[in-house]
């Protein structure tokens, strides 16, 4: 067990040397859409990446919730196979948001020796889910 110290610190060094191994600069939350944002997540139960909704207005998700789901099919075909699609996903402070997400179960981290793992799994998924992002970005937007 790691105290919250601990914790956080181990959460920094993964993320220090995530940036370190993988010298991307990363679109995340500069999609130039205020409502949609580009997303990592390392816990102690999952790795994912994720295209995130995040608007307040149930509403305003729905509407880009649907032109996500429109493309469906040449996201699973051409960019995440195993992309997961949630329009109403909460997130552990509560807040419910809509995502797109391919997730690594079984790690956790605070095992350092899945981090290269982990790594690999975060930078293959994003760069995915950059590109597709990168191709729609205008159908998302309009």
């Amino acid at each position: 067990m790691f105290s919250k110290e601990e914790s956080k610190k181990l959460r920094q060094q993964f993320w220090t040397s995530f940036g370190i191994v993988y010298r991307t600069k990363w679109i995340l939350y500069d999609t130039k859409q205020k409502e949609i944002q580009l997303k990592f997540s390392f816990t102690r139960k999952f790795a994912q990446v994720s295209l995130d909704i995040t608007d307040p207005d149930a509403l305003v998700r729905a509407y880009y919730f649907e032109k996500l789901l429109s493309l469906k099919r040449i996201i699973t075909n051409e960019y995440l196979p195993d992309a997961v699609f949630e329009e109403h996903y909460e997130l552990p402070e509560g807040k419910v948001i809509s995502r797109l997400y391919v997730q690594l179960d079984g790690v956790n981290i605070h095992k350092r020796q899945q981090w290269p793992e982990v790594m690999k799994f975060l930078n293959e998924h994003m760069l995915q889910l950059e590109a597709f992002f990168k191709e729609y970005r205008d159908f998302l937007s309009a």
